[in-house]
Order: structure tokens, then sequence, then C-alpha cells
């Protein structure tokens, strides 16, 4: 089923309430819906912030290349007008980078698990392959606890449905980005 708009994600959504605070997910889908340029005036009228608030967001969101503006001088008043758009296609390829590098430590830490025999310790949750723990006995480099045997068939599971679930989220987020 094809999104109508990217910011529908909870990838999205997250991403965008680490960028650019709790409001901006719901800013950038206000600006979406509007297509044109939006002023930061009326973005705050229909958010009910302060101008003060939506202009913090939308400078967070620009340092990132996910906002652009226009400025125009107000011939009246001598004031400058910025007029904001959102580039949906900079969030997701933002977003597609990021899920890549989580993608890849995810794939090392598979690898680790099904090509080696690793030890954990109790105490501290410090993490050994096999040759490592043998010389130390099995115990704890760190602490001095007793290490035990860590391979576990569920871990590996675990890593694999999260790596299905980022996959199937790229593919969405690819798909919306063409």
């Amino acid at each position: 089923m094809p999104f109508k708009s990217i910011t529908n994600l909870m990838l999205v959504k997250d991403f965008l309430d680490i960028v650019g605070g709790q409001d901006a997910a719901t800013l950038v889908k206000l600006c979406e819906k509007n297509r044109k340029g939006t002023t930061d005036e009326e973005i705050s009228k229909k958010m009910k912030l302060r101008v003060t608030e939506i202009r913090t967001i939308l400078n967070k969101l620009h340092y990132r290349g996910i906002a652009e503006y226009q400025k125009t001088r107000n011939p009246k008043t001598g004031w400058y007008n910025y007029t904001w758009e959102i580039k949906k296609k900079r969030i997701a390829n933002l977003i597609i980078e990021q899920q890549n590098e989580v993608l890849e430590r995810l794939a090392k830490k598979k690898n680790l698990e099904t090509e080696y025999s690793l030890f954990d310790c109790i105490k501290c949750s410090e993490r050994a392959p096999f040759e490592i723990a043998a010389e130390y006995n099995f115990i704890c480099p760190n602490c001095g606890n007793s290490m035990e045997s860590a391979n576990n068939p569920k871990r590996i599971k675990e890593i694999n449905s999260k790596m299905k679930k980022i996959e199937q989220e790229l593919e969405i987020l690819k798909k919306t980005n063409e």
C-alpha cells in the first residue's frame, strides 16, 4: 500500500523529532499539505505556536537541508518575509543514509554472532570471542567475574527481524523518493 506522505512513516517522524524537535513532524506535514511556499507566520497561526518557536524548528531543519526559504523584502515596512519549503527528497535521502549505516552495523553484529563462539560477563556485560575468553580462563578481564557462553539463536533472529523491518521501510522511502 503506497503512502500519500513519507511523514506518515514512524521512522520519518522519529527522525524529524530528533532533528527539529517534537513539533517538527507536524510542521513538515503542514508545509507538505500547502504544496507551495509557506511563511513562518502562517505556520505559526495553524500550529498555534509562537513565530519564534516555528523559526527555531525551521532553522534546525534548514541546517540539515530539509527546509529552504525564499527571502523577500516588504516594501512598506522594510522587513524581510521568509517563505519556506520542505524538501521531502532530502528527508528521505538523510534517513536512507542513516538506516544504511544501521544495517551495516547489524550485519557486522550478525556475522559476529554466527561466526564466533561468544562469551559474556554476567556482571559487567563484557563480550569476548572464545579465543580471548579462553586466554583469560573465562574470567572477565574487566571485573574478574566468570564468563558464560552467549551464543543464542534468539539474538540472531532478533537481528534478522530488525534488518528486515529496516529494509522494508527503506523500500517505501526509496519508492517515495523517485
